[in-house]
């Protein structure tokens, strides 16, 4: 394969890990995963082949949204351990070329927040206008009223974990909105001294050495300035049950997505990508002066179909704006793991590898999420033992986000080799095989496919920048696609089914002699007859066109 280009770009040209730092390792035995448990287990992740590490959130917090509830930007929660700590991570992974991108919460802060402790101590406090405070209306029937001559709320929005968005404060006589926990209160984006002190956050961090950030929910910081009812939807939880056009990507995200990119811009090769809530906001928040990158959730809502997926890259290709770069996901720690999501089964490994293949050959921007690399499925949480908030509210109709959440595997030993201590959530059922050892020493495995083909990927310009072309306009039972780059093609050919397939393709394949780079059927026998293609049950193939061949 062709070696990597001097215009090799990290965020662009590589793959980023998604840590959740709770679960992927301990080093002090409480149960709970640390700064110094992911250093000591960078080597793997430089072994495995990606580009970056992704945190999600490490500061201070109460934990009521583990994380995700910040009540001091500038530091880190003892439970992960010390910024000294954070400092040598950072250095140890940037010794061994990883980046290292946190996840910034800037939609809301903890309650316990300095921040918001001052903005509801009165009325007149300098940082009550850093918060969204509004005075109750005058009761409408049928209206909640949570307090004895409160009102109602300023209007209906709910809250995405449940309720009403609007908590009275009987203290200063008014309400805060919290599109969240009633402890997560929202930021004032329309406030010039909140984007300030935020930008100053960044800066914190990129002076630190920090690469770049994960902007979460951020489709979400401007609501609307009238505070409009929203039209009503239908669904089952509050929250689906209203049209969110008055409390989400709202226009005044255009003038901040500029903001941001410019302070990021005041430092060399630092990104952001943008948490975002739909399919049009991933095509409209990415490109010149605005995000970096923008995540793109088709695929977490697909069907195990190639047809799916290809409609799903091919609307995507077409309305991403010049200059703009894809990413793609098949899971995070919001959703179910994508091995139980296809189906799970005596053949979730199989599909695993193909959709592997799928995820790591697009051109664009992969995110693994940690885990992945095993075929980890959803773990069962039982009812006693549901730590995520919606989770407890809404069971049994949602079981809520530990299942996708639980420890890293790592070996066969007592918990996994996880923690000395108590896991925090209990482990996958199978950790005794499936961990990382236990693949480690299995070629034909899922994780040493995943370390194959991300060496693959990062040697090969045509899969990191090269162009896209599907091969068959309404493909049924397999995919087929080319990467073409100067001077190089690499066919890629997926079976997402457990029987043989021969795809044929819309045009014959440019002509020359085809060689297999990475199969997951031994072998390297020709698949390849004019304008179709052979796979085995479950196949995922990658064929490079040999250079100069007739």
């Amino acid at each position: 394969m062709t070696r990597l280009t001097d215009d090799y770009l990290w965020w662009r040209d590589g793959v980023i890990y998604q840590i959740y730092p709770r679960s992927f390792q301990d080093s002090n035995g409480d149960g709970i995963g640390d700064l110094n448990g992911i250093t000591a287990r960078l080597d793997y992740l430089a072994g495995l082949g990606v580009d970056a590490l992704w945190l999600s959130p490490i500061y201070p917090s109460p934990m009521f949204d583990f994380g995700y509830d910040v009540s001091d930007y500038e530091a880190i929660d003892p439970v992960f351990g010390t910024l000294a700590d954070f400092d040598r991570l950072l250095a140890e992974a940037h010794a061994r070329g990883l980046r290292v991108i946190l996840d910034l919460v800037l939609n809301h802060t903890s309650h316990l927040h300095p921040w918001f402790v001052e903005s509801r101590s009165s009325r007149d406090n300098p940082k009550r206008d850093w918060y969204l405070w509004r005075d109750p209306v005058a009761p409408r029937s049928g209206a909640y009223a949570p307090h004895s001559g409160a009102g109602s709320p300023p209007n209906n929005w709910e809250s995405v974990f449940g309720g009403r968005a609007w908590e009275y404060d009987p203290a200063t006589g008014q309400y805060y909105y919290h599109q969240f926990l009633k402890e997560q209160p929202d930021l004032n984006w329309r406030n010039p001294a909140v984007r300030a002190r935020v930008y100053q956050v960044m800066r914190f961090w990129l002076d630190r050495g920090v690469d770049g950030f994960r902007l979460d929910v951020l489709h979400a910081y401007f609501k609307d300035d009238q505070f409009r009812d929203n039209p009503p939807a239908i669904g089952l939880r509050g929250w689906d049950r209203q049209q969110h056009l008055y409390d989400l990507d709202r226009p005044e995200m255009a003038d901040v997505l500029r903001e941001i990119r410019g302070v990021l811009d005041a430092y060399p090769e630092r990104m952001a990508v943008g948490e975002v809530a739909d399919f049009g906001m991933a095509v409209r928040y990415v490109g010149p002066h605005k995000m970096h990158l923008a995540f793109n959730f088709d695929f977490l809502r697909q069907p195990w179909l190639p047809r799916a997926f290809q409609q799903a890259v091919q609307r995507y290709e077409a309305a991403l704006p010049a200059g703009a770069w894809p990413c793609y996901v098949l899971g995070n720690h919001d959703v179910d793991r994508f091995p139980t999501r296809f189906g799970g089964g005596p053949y979730a490994d199989a599909r695993t590898k193909v959709a592997a293949a799928l995820l790591l050959t697009l051109r664009g921007t992969p995110f693994v999420y940690y885990g992945e690399e095993l075929g980890l499925p959803n773990t069962r949480i039982p009812r006693d033992e549901i730590q995520d908030p919606p989770g407890r509210r809404y069971w049994p109709i949602y079981g809520g986000r530990d299942p996708e959440r639980t420890p890293m595997p790592w070996d066969g030993g007592p918990n996994a080799g996880f923690t000395t201590g108590q896991p925090w959530l209990r482990l996958n059922a199978d950790y005794a095989r499936r961990n990382v050892a236990a693949q480690d020493a299995d070629p034909a495995s899922v994780l040493n496919f995943y370390r194959r083909l991300l060496r693959l990927r990062r040697e090969s310009p045509a899969l990191r920048r090269g162009t896209f072309r599907a091969l068959a306009r309404r493909p049924v039972e397999a995919l087929a696609y080319l990467r073409e780059a100067p001077g190089q093609t690499v066919l890629v050919a997926l079976n997402f089914f457990g029987w043989e397939n021969t795809l044929k393709l819309d045009s014959p394949l440019p002509a020359g002699a085809w060689r297999v780079r990475l199969s997951t059927v031994p072998g390297d026998q020709a698949r390849v007859r004019g304008n179709r293609v052979t796979l085995a049950p479950f196949e995922a193939t990658l064929l490079e066109l040999e250079p100069n061949s007739p």
